[in-house]
């Protein structure tokens, strides 16, 4: 069972905002735009977070993971641990060749203030590795490996008597897959994919946030005959005077000097216009705030600038 803790590198007791603070902060740090070599540490910190980020899932891997003979959650049987300990290979691992899961696609989705607050529906477009038609993603004709007999992989035995242990290394003869292509596909040149052009309509949340993670399955590329899950990347920016800071709703007010001068403020909010009285001493560098009216509860800060044109 891998430990989601030790991944997010926070403790067993850590608050729900300190795990979507750490969260934030490695998902950023080994995100394969920024940095290449980071593409399983992000995956395993993206599967970490969705376990842990949830309540009711936290619950129940907390308690699979202080019963190591508790089913499930990658817990393994008794026999399977006596077979680590001692060499041995499992039943299901002897009859299952070794194939890599497809890899998750990221999209990056540019969101509003406004559109997070609302929670809009956007039509995604991007290019997707779909199976190829003709050969049904199979690359061509196979036949089962020579090598490793269709299993995808070769046990290398290494010391003697009871000291001994087996060791599974992929096969280097058809890197796991189990089967070599005869022919290739016409159509594909033996990949078994082909890229076209896609697009799928998903409703954001509301209160969607800037670095934030949303999982469409089964809508990413297609590799190792299955196909992969779209993670839309959520990137926040400011527009039409908006902000977004975590659950406060900002917003630039300008002022003209006549502006100023009045009694009260009209301020624009996704929910209808609100009115606010104009403060005794007029501070730029003082937000004025309105109680509950930011993201599930937030406020919303007004921040007043003030604009004029010199006379000569």
């Amino acid at each position: 069972m891998k430990d989601y803790y030790k991944i997010l590198e926070v403790e067993e007791k850590a608050s729900a905002n300190e795990i979507k603070k750490s969260y934030r902060t490695l998902s950023k740090k080994y995100h394969p735009d920024i940095n290449p070599e980071g593409a399983e540490q992000f995956k395993d910190i993206a599967e970490a977070y969705d376990t842990l980020g949830n309540e009711g899932k936290r619950t129940q891997y907390d308690q699979a993971k202080n019963n190591p003979f508790a089913g499930g959650g990658g817990g393994s049987s008794f026999q399977d641990m006596f077979n680590q300990m001692f060499g041995g290979a499992s039943q299901q691992s002897r009859q299952q060749p070794m194939r890599k899961s497809a890899p998750d696609k990221i999209v990056k989705v540019m969101v509003s203030p406004i559109e997070s607050y609302k929670g809009i529906q956007k039509t995604i477009r991007y290019v997707k590795d779909n199976h190829c038609q003709p050969c049904n993603g199979k690359g061509g004709d196979q036949q089962t490996c020579g090598t490793c007999k269709g299993q995808g992989f070769q046990v290398k035995v290494f010391g003697t008597g009871f000291m001994t242990q087996q060791i599974r290394q992929t096969c280097p003869t058809c890197a796991g897959r189990g089967y070599t292509l005869i022919h290739k596909c016409y159509n594909c040149s033996g990949n078994g994919i082909k890229s076209v052009a896609n697009e799928i309509n998903v409703t954001l949340p509301k209160g969607v946030d800037d670095g934030q993670y949303l999982k469409v399955a089964n809508a990413g590329d297609f590799k190792n005959g299955e196909y992969g899950d779209l993670i839309l990347q959520i990137q926040m920016a400011p527009k039409d005077g908006y902000e977004k800071i975590n659950n406060d709703l900002i917003y630039n007010l300008y002022l003209n000097l006549e502006e100023v001068q009045k009694d009260k403020f009209l301020i624009p909010h996704p929910d209808g216009d609100l009115q606010m009285a104009s403060p005794k001493l007029f501070d730029t560098s003082k937000p004025l705030r309105l109680k509950n009216k930011g993201y599930n509860g937030g406020d919303m800060y007004v921040k007043l600038n003030v604009k004029f044109e010199r006379v000569d």
